[in-house]
């Protein structure tokens, strides 16, 4: 790697660490550089799968304390997030670059207008139950989906989660969203084996940006105290339109 795509990397990272600690989006950023250096689409999404893993991680550890009260509700739904993954998964390695390239911009398009409606999506939950929650068909099938998109592309993932599970599990926002955490991690995890199978991660790029992601989302903590979140929102929709025209003009 040439030291201007190791900059390039390294700050693209940052940044993303440190968008997904204030608004979500990283995937954009992380993505949209790993193509820019000359990654196919293939291994460039897969790579940067590789390279959000961690954010989710630390995520999940902030609501340990109240996924431990809720664990039996999440079982099975963690497992249909795994088959979901590993479903989506699959169908990207099945696709050629040219084909899967073809659909970039549609899908960068689609993943921007669900992050911009994000804030109207975001669920209030609903009223805690005294008796156990058990997944619903509807739960199980919505889980299912979202967890297939995941696997296969991934951005704005995490808003389209958040909209599902308020519309099939009780609880506040906090509850929701310790939900939607846990079920990245498996959704990443699965995914991150089965792009590792098919050898097409881009491990150089991987270890470039995994630290510039970490520091950034450290740093994410201190600049969500001082820049606004419509701000960092509207940067966000601008890259994804940017990127999405970028691949239709490359088509």
């Amino acid at each position: 790697m040439h030291l201007t795509d190791i900059a390039l990397l390294s700050l693209s990272g940052f940044f993303a660490g440190m968008i997904n600690a204030i608004a979500g989006g990283g995937t954009f950023l992380t993505f949209g550089a790993l193509t820019l250096v000359g990654l196919p689409p293939i291994s460039a999404n897969a790579t940067s799968s590789i390279t959000q893993f961690p954010g989710y991680v630390t995520s999940t550890l902030a609501y340990w304390s109240d996924l431990k009260r809720m664990w039996r509700s999440a079982l099975l739904m963690g497992v249909v997030s795994a088959i979901g993954a590993g479903v989506g998964a699959l169908i990207l390695l099945a696709l050629s670059n040219p084909s899967f390239r073809a659909m970039v911009p549609w899908l960068l398009l689609a993943a921007t207008a669900l992050f911009a409606a994000g804030p109207w999506l975001r669920p209030k939950g609903k009223a805690v139950t005294t008796t156990p929650e058990k997944a619903t068909p509807l739960a199980l099938v919505l889980q299912f989906l979202t967890s297939i998109y995941g696997g296969f592309f991934g951005a704005g993932m995490g808003v389209m989660m958040l909209a599902t599970l308020g519309l099939t599990q009780s609880g506040d926002y906090h509850r929701l969203n310790a939900l939607k955490n846990l079920f990245s991690i498996i959704i990443a995890a699965v995914a991150v084996v089965v792009f590792v199978s098919g050898g097409v991660v881009a491990w150089p790029e991987a270890v470039v940006m995994i630290p510039a992601v970490a520091l950034g989302g450290y740093a994410g903590v201190w600049t969500a105290r001082r820049v606004p979140q419509l701000a960092v929102r509207l940067v966000v929709i601008s890259i994804g339109l940017l990127l999405a025209i970028y691949y239709f003009a490359q088509g």
